[in-house]
């Protein structure tokens, strides 16, 4: 996999903002349970460009829940939390 991202070192702490903001997103999370249990996106790529934050990175985590293969390209440079990006990677 091809990733540009400028420490994988941030992943952890990635991972606890991803985390965080999933306590805030409770349809979604429901969502993501769903897809689990059912997979209806399996067999379905999935290309996204978007901000990459802990926001669009729980909307990635739910769509790969479902089964997707998802792949995500930042829009904007000056959006991106690095963090994130590296533990989504």
């Amino acid at each position: 996999m091809k990733y540009d991202i400028k420490s994988l070192n941030l992943a952890d702490a990635g991972k606890k903002k991803i985390e965080w903001a999933a306590k805030f997103m409770p349809v979604l999370d429901l969502i993501q349970k769903r897809f689990r249990q059912e997979k209806p996106l399996k067999g379905i790529k999935i290309a996204a460009c978007l901000h990459v934050t802990s926001e669009t990175a729980n909307l990635a985590r739910t769509l790969k829940a479902g089964g997707a293969e998802v792949h995500l390209c930042a829009s904007n440079p000056l959006s991106t939390q690095d963090e994130v990006a590296a533990s989504l990677v």
